[in-house]
């Protein structure tokens, strides 16, 4: 028993000799790692006299080639009336630099830099053509990273919000694709060109009121006073989910339509009644048409909600245009009945023989079948138009869910 006791304490102690060795080992390891990234570090931006301001390529042949990669975090704050989105991303650049290639044989994969050596580091100038506003974050630190490789490559990393300008063709308005584009441009002396996989987001990115169709990456080398400059862009194409348009827009405008026809089945006499009814429909739907366009912005060209809101404003205006003709013919048949009334006293003229003669007793016939056949006039444009009215309704409706459904408008080009 003892002699086991022994041999457990030496095992232990051996244990914990053991530990302690490690725990050496790995603490000279990080001292001498932290050594050789320091030797290194001096030995790029100290020694050598790296200049930040330089371009790479400034002593040797050609541009820098940089190329670029795009991670979206999220789209969102998508305005139709200043034509414009917001949207959170990564953006990565890569190039080399020949100027920062340091011996690997120190055990020294790659360098990460922090802010305040990022500012010794020449960085391309990349500026986004169409961006109105944008930071990069700060929270806790700022939102950048830096690597650099034995053999000069340089991985830059930042994370950037903004508020990107974006042409978008409302033809189809609700039922539209729009395009969200960005362009990068840089000065001659860089070739930008898009990583083999340039865009990624995350595969559940959802968007209140549109669907991501596709994004489309592409170059867009431009020329300006005969200076050469390259620029990439990106194409983001969104579907507009219309569920909140029909909600809001096309169901109440449909109702109203409808209201309106109420007044087809109304008696011909229920002047109040038909007057309220056309008026409200009327104001309602100029109220809608207006609600409907007022975060839209001010275009030049007809939009699918312009004709929507147009349609069926002319046919609660037409079934108020129609109560009018109606009370037209009613207010005639009222004089003429009102004529007959006058006519049906008896005269006392005598004739030849001393009798007393009606003198309108033929023509009081004539004036009330003319007034029958006014009468009956209004009840059939009531008749015709239960049915007139809903069915032309139907079928502008035919052609307009068919046409901006299926027609694919050519969509203008951003600059």
């Amino acid at each position: 028993m003892i002699a086991s006791g022994k041999i457990v304490k030496l095992i232990l102690l051996t244990f914990i000799t053991l530990a302690s060795s490690n725990k050496d080992n790995e603490n000279t390891s990080k001292a001498e790692y932290s050594k050789a990234r320091e030797n290194v570090l001096k030995e790029l931006f100290k020694d050598t006299g790296y200049d930040p301001t330089i371009s790479p390529s400034f002593n040797e042949d050609g541009p820098v080639v940089c190329q670029v990669q795009l991670y979206i975090m999220s789209i969102n704050s998508i305005s139709d009336s200043s034509m414009d989105y917001s949207m959170s991303m990564f953006i990565r650049q890569q190039w080399n630099d020949s100027r920062l290639m340091y011996n690997e044989s120190l055990g020294i994969t790659h360098l990460e830099l922090d802010t305040k050596v990022m500012k010794n580091v020449w960085v391309p100038d990349l500026f986004i053509n169409n961006e109105k506003k944008a930071n990069i974050h700060h929270v806790t630190v700022p939102n950048m990273l830096m690597h650099i490789y034995p053999d000069g490559k340089v991985v830059y990393s930042m994370r950037v919000t903004g508020t990107f300008t974006c042409e978008m063709n409302l033809l189809k308005y609700p039922l539209d694709t729009d395009m969200l584009n960005g362009n990068g441009k840089f000065t001659e002396n860089l070739v930008f060109e898009w990583n083999e996989n340039p865009i990624s987001y995350p595969p559940n990115m959802s968007l209140p009121q549109f669907e991501l169709d596709g994004i489309t990456t592409y170059n867009c080398d431009k020329n300006y006073v005969g200076i050469s400059y390259t620029c990439l862009k990106v194409d983001i194409t969104l579907s507009r989910n219309y569920g909140y348009h029909i909600i809001q827009i096309y169901v109440p405008s449909f109702l109203i339509v409808f209201l309106s026809w109420v007044s087809f089945w109304l008696n011909i006499d229920a002047i109040p009644a038909r007057i309220s009814l056309g008026l409200l429909t009327v104001l309602t739907m100029t109220t809608q048409s207006s609600g409907a366009r007022a975060s839209l912005p001010k275009v030049s060209y007809v939009k699918a909600i312009d004709v929507w809101m147009a349609m069926c404003l002319l046919f609660v205006f037409g079934a108020l245009v129609e109560f009018a003709y109606v009370n037209v013919l009613a207010r005639v048949e009222r004089r003429r009945q009102a004529t007959i009334s006058e006519r049906r006293k008896v005269h006392t003229d005598p004739d030849a023989n001393g009798e007393p003669v009606e003198w309108d007793k033929a023509p009081r016939y004539r004036l009330f079948l003319k007034s029958v056949t006014d009468r009956e006039k209004a009840r059939v444009v009531d008749k015709v138009s239960r049915v007139a009215f809903p069915l032309v309704f139907v079928t502008f409706n035919i052609i307009y869910w068919t046409v901006y459904i299926f027609w694919e408008p050519v969509l203008r080009e951003g600059s």
